[in-house]
């Protein structure tokens, strides 16, 4: 890992894993920062491995999967006024987490920066930055294109607004947990954005969910996140497309059941400002 004299100051790494040993060896020196890694209940000796090649890597063991919970476990741990989040096969470009701090303090209302992605020995750009890119928010204050969400594997977060926002759920887990967190992000009128000039590098790894595990993973957490923040009209719609979209998706509506009561109790429906944010996002897509 980086030399201590290197390391950008003030911020902490904060990766979640399961399963990926072999990732993580590779990946976790990479960070120039303090890194925090948050195992979930991984099989494969990951936290052990971690702990006598990476002594310098805290490592902070989950007696179960709790999904991306465990970075809100990591950032509570970390005690920092940044955190940069980085999964178990990405990592922040050299020089770019002192950027990116930079740029954080520069902007004191961002509570997200989300950097350039480029996935892959090619480095090709994720295609999910070109539409960050193209955001039709309005940005006023802030260092780029305005988001009402982010990649949480390419992005850095003012550790206050990000727990005070709740951080990341244990309700919706994963993937999808962007969607709720930034949503309240919003509510509370702190901003996130698209920042070109930092870049993290993504090299997927090959112990991957097939996609169409993913696209029920995904459809999971859209209506949990729904139940917990949209007009109960849009959530109605929702699983009613899903339920007319394909398997993967109405495996998705019965994965959600059982977490259904835990949504609703935490229910609080977006203020009229987001969903004017979502309406324009909506009407750019269509």
């Amino acid at each position: 890992m980086t030399a201590p004299e290197d390391r950008a100051p003030d911020v902490t790494v904060v990766v979640m894993s399961r399963d990926r040993r072999e990732d993580l060896l590779g990946t976790l020196p990479r960070h120039e920062a303090p890194v925090i890694l948050v195992d979930n209940a991984s099989s494969d000796g990951t936290a052990e491995a971690v702990r006598a090649s990476l002594p310098e890597v805290t490592v902070l063991p989950m007696e179960r999967n709790v999904g991306s919970y465990a970075r809100t476990v990591g950032v509570e741990h970390a005690r920092t006024e940044f955190v940069a989040f980085a999964d178990d096969d990405s990592w922040w470009a050299p020089g770019d987490l002192s950027r990116a701090v930079a740029v954080m303090r520069a902007h004191p209302r961002l509570a997200v920066l989300n950097a350039r992605i480029l996935v892959g020995p090619e480095e090709r750009l994720d295609p999910a930055c070109a539409e960050m890119a193209d955001s039709p928010l309005a940005g006023g204050d802030l260092p780029g294109p305005a988001l009402l969400g982010f990649i949480a594997c390419g992005a850095m977060v003012r550790t206050e607004a990000f727990l005070a926002a709740g951080g990341f759920d244990p309700v919706v887990r994963f993937p999808g947990e962007e969607e709720r967190l930034a949503l309240d992000l919003a509510g509370a009128g702190w901003g996130m954005a698209y920042v070109d000039s930092v870049t993290v590098h993504h090299h997927p790894s090959t112990r991957r969910h097939a996609p169409e595990q993913r696209r029920t993973a995904i459809w999971r957490s859209r209506l949990l996140t729904a139940l917990m923040r949209k007009p109960l009209p849009e959530v109605g719609l929702l699983v009613l497309q899903a339920l007319r979209a394909g398997a993967p998706e109405r495996r998705g509506v019965l994965r959600a059941l059982p977490d259904v009561p835990a949504a609703l109790s935490r229910r609080r429906p977006v203020s009229a400002g987001v969903r004017e944010q979502l309406r324009v996002l909506a009407e750019d897509a269509a």
